[in-house]
């Protein structure tokens, strides 16, 4: 049987440390409850601090449980609520714009595809549950840059490669197409990250108000597309799906 990792077992015994009983507390009560050295015990804080799974009063100097922590501790809840929640509503926009639908959640410096329901049509399709796309060139990706900071954060820090002759890598014109993004409630992805294909979403909104994920469609730019636009009926469809998972999810009227 293989050995547990002794620093990492260590850390697990720091976090629940902090997740019970005080608060916060300061390094002093932390080596002591858990046996270790003072030196060993500020080690691995300041590992956590840097990961953001700890963070230290700058008062008191004392440690309490991190935000990184805490969207962590929920992605599980909500990625799954959110695909369960979106089931029906997915299905109905497939239908109704004939086109491959694609809910997404930001995962790793980009958006993971959680759920993806085919083209109503008979042609092969590959399914991508489990793909990854970039934050800067795709619908899903801008409208989880422009709705949240945790990903815009990313966004800004990240390698923009260019996919197409159309993708967008300077920031400054990024930023402006976020801005319209968040003004206008849906981003669109015209043969930016493939050549041929166009995309719409919109940004699906939890009970707290916060955006959990995003909706869109995708298809080649010849059916998606009308003189060069994406077509407003499947922009007016994206959107009012994003609404309807919202509201599935506690979020208020929008």
């Amino acid at each position: 049987m293989a050995k547990n990792i002794q620093s990492l077992e260590r850390a697990a015994a720091m976090l629940r440390l902090l997740a019970g009983g005080e608060r916060r507390l300061g390094l002093s009560d932390i080596a002591s409850s858990l046996g270790l050295a003072k030196a060993t015990a500020h080690g691995i804080l300041r590992t956590l601090q840097h990961e953001g799974f700890v963070e230290q009063d700058p008062g008191s100097g004392r440690y309490q449980l991190g935000a990184e922590l805490l969207r962590l501790g929920t992605t599980y809840l909500d990625v799954h609520e959110l695909r369960a929640r979106a089931l029906v509503w997915t299905d109905d926009l497939a239908r109704s714009s004939g086109e491959a639908v694609y809910l997404g959640v930001l995962h790793q410096h980009g958006v993971l595809i959680v759920h993806h329901v085919f083209r109503p049509d008979d042609s092969r399709q590959v399914l991508e549950v489990g793909a990854m796309q970039p934050l800067h060139s795709t619908a899903l990706g801008k409208v989880l840059a422009a709705t949240d900071p945790v990903a815009h954060a990313e966004l800004v820090d990240a390698k923009r490669e260019p996919f197409t002759a159309r993708t967008v890598t300077e920031l400054d014109e990024i930023e402006r197409t976020l801005d319209l993004t968040r003004a206008q409630g849906y981003a669109t992805d015209n043969e930016e990250t493939l050549e041929g294909v166009a995309a719409v979403a919109a940004p699906i909104y939890d009970r707290r108000r916060l955006a959990v994920g995003a909706v869109g469609i995708t298809g080649a730019v010849e059916r998606v597309c009308r003189d060069g636009e994406l077509r407003p009926e499947l922009i007016a469809a994206v959107r009012d799906t994003a609404r309807s998972v919202s509201r599935d999810l506690g979020a208020k009227p929008f």
